[in-house]
Order: structure tokens, then C-alpha cells, then sequence
């Protein structure tokens, strides 16, 4: 079974995080220079929150499309759901699609280890299908008839 950990492995290191009191319009600056839909909100080495398109469109919507000066403490999201390394794909699944999450830290205790968004999960399910596709088909075409003597017939 496909775990968290491995698809970190594959999708590499690179992370991307704010202050929670940096003002929205440089969490908007970094997000569409890096092309990247969440920012992890780290305040004191710990995770405080996350910050997605959604929050900022939300807030864009309430307020005319001026970003303002508010900070990003004003609309993250303060209590995002995590899972482990350990976690399984199947898991990471069910909690987006009940929590409409489209990204989720992976904490190792209470260290940030990366975040796992819905295409990151989308991507390795269909390397693991194709995985599986090929190894069924290496299977079939080596599967052994009567005429090599492998199969015996009653």
C-alpha cells in the first residue's frame, strides 16, 4: 500500500511558507512567482496554519477584490488537517475529499516534513496504476501453456 512518505520521496523537498502576520498581498506575490496554490504558515518553527487560493479568493470576494492590508492571520486556515509519513494514500483520499482539502501538511510529530496536495495524490495514483497495468501484463504474456510442459492437464 502506497504511503505518504513515498510520494514526498518522488515530489522532492521543496517547501514554501509565510509568517502568519506577513501581509496577504506577499503570500499572493510568492504563490503566483512559484506557481504553487498553498503556502504553509509557520510561526516560531511550528505550523500554524495554511493558506490556499480559496482563503484568498474568499477574502478578495468580501472585500471588493482590494487585498488590503490585512495579514495572513486574518485568513488562514488555523486548524488544517495533517497526517503522518506513515499515512496511507487511500487515508490521505478520504480526509480531502471529506474535508475538501486540496492540500495537507505531512507533520512527523511536530516536525513539518512536506505537504501533499490533491495533484501530488493524483499523480502517484496513476504511476501506481500503470505500475500494476505493466506488471499484469508481464505477467500474462509470460504465463505458461501446455505446449513449453509446464501445465499439466487432468
Amino acid at each position: 500500500m502506497l504511503k505518504v512518505s513515498e510520494i514526498l520521496r518522488v515530489k522532492g523537498d521543496t517547501l514554501f511558507t509565510a509568517t502568519p502576520d506577513a501581509p496577504i498581498q506577499q503570500a499572493i506575490d510568492t504563490m503566483s512567482e512559484h506557481d504553487i496554490g498553498s503556502l504553509v504558515i509557520m510561526e516560531h518553527g511550528e505550523l500554524v496554519g495554511m493558506l490556499t487560493f480559496r482563503e484568498i479568493i474568499r477574502h478578495l470576494n468580501k472585500n471588493a477584490g482590494e487585498v488590503g492590508r490585512n495579514t495572513i492571520r486574518s485568513i488562514m486556515d488555523d486548524a488544517p488537517v495533517s497526517v503522518s509519513p506513515n499515512t496511507s494514500t487511500h487515508e490521505v483520499q478520504r480526509l480531502m475529499l471529506k474535508k475538501h482539502a486540496r492540500y495537507i501538511p505531512v507533520m512527523d510529530g511536530p516536525t513539518l516534513m512536506g505537504v501533499i496536495s490533491f495533484y501530488d495524490m493524483a499523480q502517484a495514483l496513476v504511476a501506481a496504476q500503470q505500475f500494476e497495468n505493466s506488471m499484469l501484463k508481464a505477467y500474462i504474456r509470460d504465463w505458461p501453456t501446455e505446449s513449453d510442459g509446464t501445465v499439466s492437464s487432468n
